[in-house]
């Protein structure tokens, strides 16, 4: 294989609002940490349950979204890619680290915020038994960065009306 890939897929729940700030260049920048749970049964019988924590940055248009829209316990898929970034501790203590899925895109997997919806505001984004799949967030961050880039809706390729509910 010549190339590589760096895909990142998540389904999990906001462990708290998202923290958003500028950039000195003005551009919005939204972090929010993603609880991913897997529960599994061990050898013994008996029920296991392991979180991995996953720290998100969405940058431009999907800031201002997240901002409006996630909040803590918000379910959400995410898809995008790993990043690491590196600093030095000011307090002395060597280089750090920190890994975090650079947002593509994402999906609001609960229905309107609580409260209603307001004009203008999204529609759900739960996946649905109907056969209707969800929609994606607006404002593609990685479009605005670059241009020819036009990130494409997962697809089933061929299933069912009901295959075409998954994020996946």
């Amino acid at each position: 294989m010549a190339g590589s890939l760096n895909k990142v897929m998540l389904i999990g729940n906001l462990g708290a609002d998202p923290e958003i700030r500028n950039t000195p260049g003005g551009a919005q920048v939204a972090n929010f940490r993603v609880a991913c749970t897997e529960n599994w049964t061990d050898q013994a019988g008996q029920r296991q349950e392991r979180t991995e924590w996953v720290t998100i940055v969405a940058w431009r248009k999907q800031a201002e979204i997240a901002q409006k829209y996630l909040h803590k316990g918000s379910k959400v898929y995410v898809e995008g890619k790993l990043q690491t970034r590196s600093w030095e501790d000011k307090n002395g203590g060597g280089k750090r680290y920190a890994t975090e899925v650079l947002c593509d895109y994402f999906l609001m997997l609960d229905g309107r915020p609580q409260g209603g919806g307001e004009a203008g505001g999204y529609e759900p984004r739960a996946a649905t038994s109907a056969g209707r799949a969800p929609a994606r967030s607006a404002g593609m961050g990685a479009a605005d960065e670059y241009p020819d880039y036009a990130p494409q809706a997962p697809s089933g390729g061929g299933g069912s009306a009901a295959d075409d509910d998954l994020p996946f």
